[in-house]
């Protein structure tokens, strides 16, 4: 149930997220999701990819700080309210939400939506409960 997130520190200059996209074609490596968030100093480019461990690898090969973290990956109905309805089963737990991110698989009809949720194992059991769809690393790589 839980996926592995890579997340990258970059350098807030020209070139390195070409330097990350790049080093990950040139291993095979797709991309299914992103994020990134930024500050004056240095970028955290959070990445879902179909080969996380080689990711790590070879991004760390390459010279970047690379960290890796759990997250859910979450099916929500892609209408009005789909998103509102697991964040309110979260809610209703006490459960706080860090992050999260989202993107429409090829099926149009759900939204996969990341979240960084503490405690996960607690956000597991709140979202199983409340009816969520929660993917596994296979089926998130396989969209």
């Amino acid at each position: 149930m839980k996926v592995k997130q890579i997340s990258v520190f970059l350098e807030n200059k020209s070139g390195r997220l070409a330097d990350v996209t790049r080093t990950l074609a040139d291993n095979n490596i797709n991309i299914r999701a992103l994020s990134i968030a930024d500050t004056i100093d240095y970028g955290l480019l959070r990445l879902i990819v179909n080969e996380p461990d080689l990711a790590v690898k070879v991004l760390t090969d390459e010279g970047f700080t690379v960290a890796e973290t759990e997250v859910l990956a979450i099916e929500v109905p892609d209408r009005p309210g789909g998103l509102a309805g697991i964040i309110e089963i979260l809610s209703a737990k006490g459960l706080n939400i860090e992050y999260m991110y989202a993107f429409v698989g090829r099926s149009g009809e759900h939204a996969i939506v990341i979240f960084r949720v503490e405690p996960i194992d607690a956000g597991i059991e709140a979202l199983k409960g409340g009816g969520a769809r929660i993917l596994t690393g296979e089926e998130l790589h396989a969209l």
